[in-house]
Order: structure tokens, then sequence, then C-alpha cells
């Protein structure tokens, strides 16, 4: 059979992250390649009890459901995006996916064309630039360091390029876990709406947060017009319950939320409606703050014990940030190394990250890579250290070589 593919999918690349993942199967190989929770923080008896109140609620809840998703949940979302984001929108303006990544794209194909332009930060999420690139768009990266977008060179680009949509994660970002400054985002967002450019802003992270009294404000917060808004916001469950259960949403202008929603029932109909109203169950009965607090906690914990592991292993010309939240490390090697090298020794010596070229819109930052510090507990996490530490300094002699 001569399968005659469309022209969308030729050209469309497999995930790097999800092909390393692929290699990590199994306890040989210490992975910190996946953006993976720990599975030690899943609240598992709450999720059962949870499950359990739905199904002794009746056979409704095995019932199709709504495509904007289970009204009470969207309730209870928009109530907690008004204590805990100041974000003030109604049910309206939200609708629950399968997954924050399904409502990214089911925004590229409501909003983008063809031949369209979409700036983002550089690196920037790598299946968002999938997603964007297999819908025939055009991604520009702007400029950025520490503190976000550099605002000189967003307004060249939206100048020279005049752009549809600007993609960005400005809080804890993946892959570098960067923290904009307010200043950035009031900037983003004047420069936007001053040049009728939709803002997607992606927030899986924001709330896995080490400092509990740090304030990060949404984009979408400090736009203040949840009619009319120059902001789609995403956000996700996968990292503040558990990625099983796919469910993540978007909020905007209806006008935007309903279009999402009219393609979203060509696609799948409606996001499962049992897993939605086991959330809800959890939000009604369960310690849902207290629980994250936890977590962030015990994040913080991992993160300063693996960067103290580096630290101590002075690897000359490796260098990793601190992040302030999040789930990863940004590494960089010396100029002129190259990372994708590198990891094929580590993978020999049982440890597994993602180079960072596969993150970049611009021009590849082939000495980068991504480590999470999530997912292992203390000892592999140790082991995992010292594997890459044996990995480095092997390919460091053949460079030198």
């Amino acid at each position: 059979m001569d399968y005659q593919f469309a022209k969308s999918i030729v050209h469309l690349e497999s995930s790097v992250v999800r092909d390393i993942l692929k290699l990590t199967q199994g306890n040989e190989i210490i992975s910190f390649a996946g953006g993976l929770p720990a599975e030690e923080y899943f609240p598992v008896e709450a999720v059962k009890d949870a499950y359990d109140r739905v199904l002794d609620s009746g056979t409704k809840a095995l019932q199709y459901g709504l495509t904007e998703g289970f009204l009470p949940l969207r309730e209870k979302m928009c109530e907690r995006m008004r204590v805990k984001k100041n974000m003030h929108v109604e049910p309206d303006n939200m609708i629950l996916t399968t997954g924050s990544q399904q409502a990214l794209d089911l925004l590229a194909r409501v909003y983008l064309d063809e031949g369209d332009i979409v700036l983002v930060e550089d690196p920037t999420y790598l299946a968002a630039l999938q997603s964007f690139r297999s819908h025939g768009v055009t991604v520009v990266a702007v400029e950025s360091d520490s503190l976000g977008m550099n605002i000189d060179d967003l307004h060249a680009k939206i100048k020279a390029h005049k752009p549809k949509l600007v993609y960005v994660v400005p809080t804890f970002s993946n892959p570098a876990g960067r923290v904009w400054s307010t200043e950035r985002r009031l900037g983003l967002l004047a420069a936007c709406r001053a040049n009728n450019v939709l803002i997607l802003e992606d927030d899986p992270y924001g709330e896995i947060k080490f400092d509990p009294e740090a304030d990060y404000p949404t984009i979408l917060s400090l736009d203040q017009h949840p009619h009319d808004s120059a902001v789609v916001y995403l956000g996700s469950f996968s990292k503040t319950v558990a990625p099983g259960l796919r469910t993540g949403w978007a909020m905007g202008d209806k006008r935007v939320i309903q279009a999402m929603a009219k393609v979203k029932q060509a696609s799948d109909l409606q996001s499962s409606s049992i897993d939605q109203q086991a959330l809800y169950q959890l939000f009604v009965h369960f310690a849902l703050d207290e629980h994250l607090a936890v977590t962030c906690a015990q994040y913080k914990k991992r993160m300063e014990n693996m960067h103290d592991l580096f630290v101590a292993q002075n690897l000359s010309g490796f260098t990793i940030n601190k992040p302030a939240g999040g789930m990863f490390f940004w590494g960089e090697l010396a100029e002129g190394m190259d990372a994708s090298e590198l990891l094929k020794i580590a993978v020999q010596e049982g440890v597994a990250f993602v180079p960072g070229a596969p993150f970049c819109a611009g021009a590849p930052m082939k000495n980068t890579l991504r480590l999470n510090f999530t997912h292992n507990n203390e000892e592999r996490t140790k082991l995992g250290v010292e594997r890459f530490a044996n990995a480095y300094q092997a390919y460091m002699t053949q460079v030198v070589k």
C-alpha cells in the first residue's frame, strides 16, 4: 500500500523527549530526561476516594458530558483562579481539555493559518514548536534572557514579521526554568495589545514554587480584560495532582473558547467526564493547597540536593542554574561542546537527559541540556549525578583528543 500521508505529517518530527524516555524504561538507566512528577507525592488515597464518590453517585458519571467540560469543576477552577491568581474569569471563559497540550493544539487550529508567524521565547517548550510547525506555521525566536523576552527585540520582531500569536511560558519555563519579571510581562502585554497580537500564556508549573510568599502574576491577570482579552491562559492538573488524569484547561475570551469547543467537538467530542468529576470531588473533599505545599517543599529539597551534588563534582566548563520553582535545571557546557554527543556516552554510563538544541526556535544551542530534578529519589539522584560526571569526563577526554 502506498500510503499518501497529509503534507502536515510528512515533516513532523518525533519528540526528542519521548524518544529518550523509550530508552530509559526499566531501572538500568536513571533518567533526568522527562518532565515527570514524583509518584511518591501523588494523592493516591484521595484520588481513590474521589472516584468512589463519583461512581457512588450513579450511572450519569459514565455518560457523555459537555464539550466545554464538567460545569461544577469549571466553577471551582474559576473560583480558585480568582483567589490564587487574581484572574477574574467565568465558566464560559473556560474549556477543559485532555491535558494542556490539547488546549495548545486547539488554539493553534482555531487561530493560525498555514504561513502565519508565531513568536516564541528562546529556548521554549518543544511540544509547542511541534504543534505550531505541524500546522504549517513559521516560528520566530525572540531574544531572551533570565528575565524573559527582550522587549526591544519583541517590538522589532513584531514590526518585521507581523505575527498573529506570541507563545510564552513566563513562570518556571520549560526548559530553562526562567521567571519573567513583572516589567517584561507588562511589556509583552502592551506590545501585543497595541499590535493586535494574541498571547498564549502556558502555565503548567506556576504552582510549583519554592517560596510560598513569592508572587508571579499571570499575564492574563495583568490584562484585566476577561472580555476582549489579549491573552489565552493554559493550565494543567498534571503537575499539581497527577499527569495520568490528563486534564488541562484554557481560559480566555468567550469567542476564542467557543471556537476551541467547536474544533474539540470534531476531535474527541469531550475529555473524560469521570476524570473531571473525580477532580471536582478532590476540590470539595481534599486539601489540595496543603498537598501542594508538601510537594513544593519536597521538590525544593530535591532541587537543592541535586544542585549541590553537581557543584561537588566540580565539572570544569559545566554550569547549571538554580530555579525558583518548576521541574528543571538548564545546563550549559563550554562553548563548542555538543550535548547530543555527551548524551551518547551518558546512556552508556546509565543516565539520560535531554539536549537543549531541540528546544530552540532560533540557532540551536548545542552546548545546552535540560535535567529534571523532581522524579528521582535522593539515592537514584546521587547515582545519576555520579554517572553523569563519569560520562562528562569521558566526553571531555574525547574532545581534548
